[in-house]
């Protein structure tokens, strides 16, 4: 039961980070004005963090409860804490001050601060979408997976 749990959760988060992520935001930027695609691809990149917030707690939470103190061991659930402290990071640490920058107004250095910090989430959500996959699929490969 607890395997099924954890497959589901970080399959519902990972596929909706690619469809998010890879698929519906280059969508919008190419089928709606910058301002319009970004203020839309920014709510749904919030959503998907809030739904990987919850989805990585209840995979560490659920190991703890099967495996215990165990589960720190095993690499698996060492990517899952660096997944989720990942995420915290965009969320709660870049993503208020791009919104910031944006409210401010993008010229000048507050366009090349908000560039920046964008490229910076830009590579954390890659490094999730990767780590998350390959969870995925290594879950689906593999019987004994610990």
């Amino acid at each position: 039961m607890f395997q099924a749990v954890e497959k589901i959760l970080l399959t519902l988060w990972v596929g909706g980070m690619w469809t998010a992520g890879y698929v519906v935001a280059p969508i919008l930027f190419k089928q709606l004005d910058r301002m319009t695609a970004g203020h839309i691809a920014g709510q749904m990149f919030t959503i998907i963090s809030y739904i990987g917030l919850v989805a990585l707690l209840a995979v560490l939470l659920l190991a703890m409860m099967q495996i215990g103190m165990r589960a720190w061991r095993q690499w698996r659930y060492r990517i899952v804490l660096v997944m989720l402290l990942l995420v915290v990071i965009a969320q709660f640490g870049l993503q208020p001050v791009m919104v910031e920058l944006k409210t401010a107004g993008l010229q000048g250095s507050n366009a090349r601060q908000f560039a920046s910090l964008h490229a910076v989430a830009s590579i954390l959500y890659l490094i999730n979408s990767v780590l998350g996959l390959a969870l995925v699929a290594w879950r689906t490969r593999s019987k004994n997976w610990m």
